[in-house]
């Protein structure tokens, strides 16, 4: 990693869930906490702020435009934001994002621009609409000074994304505990293969959305026992901060009080103990035994599924809610995440006799559209 990167502090904000005046409403961001979050965030030695053109339905941009570049030197900080071509309708339009995004937040250049999730059938959009071409000459114009891209796809998308585009600065990976050895996001495998191309990570979703900070309590049980004085959430960001290759790692910060247990538990941050690790190996292994579909993700099951159901994902969302005992957590994630959701399921028993691992598959898809639909 480049020492300009080295340099960056581990603890990024995420702009995706600011504070809101009126709960109903998404543009309703409270701008005076969120600019007290801004100096706090900045006094505790923080650089590093992430947002997109669509977060907040693009209210994100334009309040951190007011809160940070309105009121503090621009070499003070960073800022992230992202392009969702693949929802766009044109490649005009998809390019003239990035004026946008400047306009909004009142600058002349972006540190980090992202093609925002890559991976899967999204990826023809971007090749179509000349994306990656056009990164590279925003850059070359100074608009951008770095360029990458995000995505929640496996290892195997990850390497084809980085063979086809060894240019690329950066990508940004969903990396936390629980997904570690997760056969469907496979985050540690995602990592070494960002490693083995020379590309640093920006780690996103630590928490799990949260998930990670309000865990059941037998699973919390050895974490509170080990060290009673540290949050759940702090296990979950020590993880990420200290994994190799991380340029930093995103937290979606909702409140003052939120940004000042982050930033100083951050700034407490320190490599686990042995004591810790294994306490941390009993959290992670008590939250697998509450997993009941034995799915591996060898995806035998979805190549003669003639309705092209998202299977493996699937049934790690089923796994999802049952070790963490909620349920509208992993049905927010099945809204996007399950392409072909399980009730396009047909019946026709080809995953069953395929699946190595004698799942019900068919039954647990009944189970996944009573749940998530």
């Amino acid at each position: 990693m480049s020492p300009e990167f080295e340099s960056t502090p581990k603890l990024g904000f995420g702009c995706m869930r600011l504070p809101l005046l009126d709960p109903a409403d998404q543009t309703s961001i409270d701008l005076e906490q969120f600019k007290q979050m801004v100096d706090v965030f900045l006094e505790g030695g923080g650089t590093y702020f992430d947002t997109a053109f669509v977060y907040h339905e693009g209210a994100s941009e334009k309040a951190l435009g007011q809160a940070l570049v309105a009121r503090h030197p621009r070499e003070s900080f960073t800022i992230a934001t992202k392009c969702l071509a693949w929802a766009i309708g044109s490649a005009e339009e998809a390019k003239s994002n990035l004026a946008t995004s400047l306009e909004r937040l009142g600058t002349d250049y972006i540190d980090f621009y992202l093609l925002h999730n890559v991976g899967g059938p999204r990826t023809a959009k971007f090749d179509e609409y000349g994306m990656w071409d056009f990164v590279r000459e925003q850059k070359a114009a100074g608009r951008i000074r770095h360029w990458g891209f995000s995505m929640h796809d496996g290892p195997e998308t990850l390497d084809a994304l980085l063979t086809a585009h060894p240019d690329a600065d950066f990508v940004q990976l969903q990396v936390n505990y629980l997904d570690w050895e997760d056969p469907v996001t496979q985050s540690r495998a995602c990592m070494e293969v960002a490693a083995k191309h020379g590309v640093p990570v920006v780690i996103m979703e630590p928490a799990r959305g949260g998930r990670l900070a309000d865990l059941p309590e037998r699973v919390a049980e050895p974490l509170r026992a080990c060290r009673p004085d540290l949050s759940l959430a702090s296990w979950a960001y020590r993880f990420c901060y200290n994994l190799p290759g991380v340029l930093t790692v995103l937290s979606g910060m909702s409140s003052l009080g939120q940004t000042r247990q982050n930033v100083a538990e951050f700034q407490a941050n320190a490599p686990f103990t042995l004591e810790e690790e294994r306490a941390l190996a009993d959290a992670r292994a008590t939250l697998s035994d509450l997993a009941a579909v034995p799915c591996t993700n060898c995806r035998y099951c979805v190549k003669d599924c003639p309705q092209g159901v998202a299977i493996p994902t699937i049934m790690n969302l089923l796994n999802l809610e049952l070790m963490t005992g909620n349920r509208e957590f992993p049905k927010g994630l099945y809204a996007w995440q399950a392409v072909r959701p399980a009730s396009e399921c047909i019946a026709c028993g080809a995953c069953e006799s395929m699946c190595p691992q004698s799942i019900d598959i068919v039954r647990q898809l009944e189970v996944a559209a009573e749940h998530f639909e």
